[in-house]
């Protein structure tokens, strides 16, 4: 198939750079540029001594980088975000905003493997430059390791079914492709067929690009990197995603948090939310772009 025009709509867009309460000489972080539109939003309000920093490993992405020697395009993982704000020498920055939603492009163009609608190879690499694919996953991966990832990445409801249907039929058939996958494992479908390809198929993208890795290890630098009154605005897409920025808002990374000889916490935790409950999009949103629908905004600041 030919590879569509490239575009995204973007999500939340005025509700996600509103809250972070742009100065037009501050300095910025998007750290998923995806489609851009975030990103040209928060230039649009910055002045000329405003600078922003942005994000994506899709080398794809960058086809909409604007011509602006405001933004610096770095082309990496977030998960690197401290790193490279250290290299360009920024110690602190005013703002950090995140779209953890895979871009209508990535899910439009079939050789990309993310969508269940398109034929193509079963890659969902979100950084080509990467080795691990989900034909590599469906392949190689135990029985067991299989059934915890569809159950903990997309609760799919019949989980260890699946894990074992897979593992018993995929030496009797090549599973390189979207199709050929989704005819093998037909027979273990559960409920709607479209809902359950969608959580099977977010399990081993989840997988493949170690995505709540990445957005933990993210997270921590975020609160790190912003100054006192600095704002994070995260848009999430799924429920284990708004559960990890929820619950790092309100307390912060647990496994890595730091106490005295008495278990006390060594330092108060810095960051507030602004509101109790996430933002969700306006029905217009929803109605001129369904895949917004499962959108949620969270917004916080460090004190």
């Amino acid at each position: 198939m030919s590879i569509p025009t490239f575009y995204h709509t973007t999500v939340l867009l005025k509700e996600a750079v509103d809250g972070l309460a742009i100065k037009p000489d501050g300095i910025y972080v998007d750290a998923t540029f995806g489609g851009g539109g975030h990103s040209q939003e928060i230039l649009n309000r910055l002045g000329s001594k405003g600078k922003l920093f942005a994000f994506d490993q899709d080398a794809d992405a960058w086809r909409n980088e604007p011509k602006d020697n405001r933004l610096i395009a770095i082309k990496e993982n977030f998960r690197y975000m401290k790193r490279f704000l250290r290299l360009h020498q920024i110690a602190s920055v005013d703002g950090i905003l995140a779209d953890l939603g895979v871009s209508s492009y990535q899910f439009d163009t079939g050789t990309r493997g993310f969508s269940t609608r398109y034929e193509g190879p079963l890659d969902m690499r979100m950084d080509q430059r990467s080795e691990k694919t989900a034909a590599e996953i469906i392949q190689h991966y135990s029985e067991q390791s299989l059934h915890k990832i569809f159950e903990q990445y997309g609760e799919v409801r019949n989980a260890r079914q699946l894990a074992h249907h897979i593992t018993t039929h995929r030496t009797r058939t090549a599973l390189s492709t979207v199709e050929a996958f989704k005819a093998m494992i037909a027979p273990v479908i559960r409920g709607n067929e479209a809902r359950y390809l969608a959580q099977v198929f977010q399990s081993l993208r989840i997988e493949v690009n170690d995505e709540l890795g990445a957005l933990k290890e993210w997270l921590t630098q975020a609160e790190q990197c912003l100054t006192s009154g600095g704002r994070l605005s995260v848009i999430t897409f799924h429920s284990l995603e708004d559960r990890i920025v929820k619950q790092f808002i309100k307390r912060g990374n647990e496994t890595e948090s730091v106490t005295d000889l008495m278990g006390n916490p060594q330092r108060h935790w810095t960051l507030k939310e602004i509101h109790k409950k996430p933002i969700e999009p306006s029905e217009v949103e929803t109605k001129n772009n369904p895949r917004a629908r499962s959108a949620r905004l969270r917004i916080a600041e460090k004190l």
